[in-house]
């Protein structure tokens, strides 16, 4: 009987509490009064960061008898159905008969596996409990569609791979009050993390080989399930092509247009809409992350070439052969997936490109937060000087005089032009 599945799956998962697992960096909200919709790149630990806020609860004094967690990825449900979805509260309410609704903590992990689930959640926010919280594949729940489908009901949690210091709480890496033996240690886990996989399961995974063939699992995945099968993809050798060129060209300004043309030269048939469409679902399932350049002008915004970055260096890495040019584009991909870890609520990234270039901007709204140029390092004194430069003629541009160079090893502050910029290792400007 289905009502008796789901009372097994909630029991079990009551007598997991507390669960064993490394802590994130930022907790999901609590009594926010909104369905907290959890969302992410495959494999980047979702429904973990549900579980530690299951954690945080209990530590708080909230009894495991008010939690109710169903996830809908257990064979014992294949089949249901929404209309099926009243049978896990009605086997909440037999458990627990004494417990009003409204002071359960609600958690619906993989719930885009039953078709129209959105309407039940609703429902049970409207007339129920305030305390829901639910995660999914993007093979079926984008973002976008939440945001639609929820009807403002919801906030969004973004979930990304480890940042540095997640990386070194799961690596044991000491962190703070460091001997100088153990400082060089921390930066030789910084060049790690740089070149290699922050995925949760892959970071504590000792076998090299085997991080490859998980590696390759998760490609294929968001490949196939989160593109291919979602948007009815037939010529997947050219998606795959086109993918790769965007890894390739993380950081520098990409023209669609061009990698048409570079496709329609080998022969190979595909329409130049399809790629302006798989740009955009690329970027919908989190496996790219894109920024545009800043102008005040909005028209000239959407007219402006795209930089793309990735969601994870490992991945890349996997995925093409390493050049030798790498370095530098895999600090700039890290020091961008770190901005968007800490954005704030409406805060943009952009890119300036004048007759210099600075590789980030930072603004809230019409103002402009920071400036951050990046670069692997700043011996050569003309690559210095270029550096300072685009940062300092963007400066001028946005009247922003937050700045910073992000570098691999280099520390300084130099001041030019009336302007003071801050000059910080990676490893410790993500330290912050």
């Amino acid at each position: 009987m289905l009502r008796d599945v789901i009372k097994s799956l909630i029991i079990m998962k009551q007598r997991e509490i507390p669960f064993a697992m490394f802590d994130r960096e930022y907790a999901l909200p609590v009594n926010s009064k909104s369905i907290v919709t959890v969302v992410g790149v495959r494999r980047c630990g979702k429904s973990s960061r549900m579980q530690l806020t299951i954690n945080a609860l209990v530590e708080k004094g909230i009894s495991p008898e008010t939690i109710l967690w169903v996830g809908f990825d257990d064979e014992r449900l294949a089949g249901m159905k929404a209309s099926d979805l009243d049978e896990v509260l009605e086997a909440y309410r037999e458990l627990y008969p004494a417990q009003d609704l409204k002071d359960v903590f609600m958690f619906f992990d993989e719930i885009q596996l039953i078709d129209h689930w959105e309407l039940f959640v609703i429902r049970v926010f409207k007339s129920y409990c305030k305390n829901i919280f639910v995660s999914g594949s993007n093979a079926k729940m984008l973002s976008q569609e939440i945001a639609t489908t929820l009807r403002g009901w919801s906030i969004e949690e973004e979930t990304y791979p480890l940042s540095f210091m997640e990386y070194c709480q799961f690596t044991g890496t000491k962190t703070h009050h460091l001997t100088e033996q153990e400082t060089t240690h921390l930066r030789l886990k910084w060049d790690e993390y740089c070149m290699e996989s922050a995925f949760p399961e892959i970071v504590l995974t000792e076998s090299k080989s085997l991080c490859d063939k998980k590696l390759q699992g998760y490609f294929d995945a968001m490949l196939f399930r989160d593109l291919v099968e979602r948007h009815n993809i037939s010529n997947t050798g050219v998606l795959r092509y086109f993918i790769k060129r965007l890894m390739n060209n993380i950081t520098k300004p990409t023209s669609i247009n061009a990698i048409y043309n570079d496709i329609k030269s080998q022969g190979l048939k595909i329409s130049k809409d399809n790629l302006y469409l798989w740009a955009d679902y690329v970027c919908e399932c989190f496996m790219f992350m894109r920024i545009s350049k800043y102008t005040p002008s909005l028209v000239e915004e959407q007219q402006s070439l795209r930089k793309y970055y990735f969601i994870d260096n490992g991945l890349r890495q996997s995925v093409l052969l390493p050049q030798s040019d790498d370095n530098g584009k895999l600090l700039e991909n890290a020091v961008l997936l770190h901005l968007y870890r800490r954005r704030q609520p409406f805060d943009k990234i952009t890119y300036f490109s004048g007759t210099k270039e600075c590789d980030f901007i930072v603004q809230q709204e019409q103002q402009v937060k920071a400036l951050y140029q990046v670069c692997w390092e700043m011996q050569d004194t003309l690559t210095m000087q270029r550096e300072i430069d685009g940062i300092i003629e963007a400066s001028k541009v946005t009247q922003c005089d937050n700045l910073f160079i992000i570098t691999h090893d280099n520390e300084d502050i130099i001041i030019q032009d009336g302007k003071t910029i801050h000059i910080i290792p990676a490893w410790k400007w993500m330290m912050k």
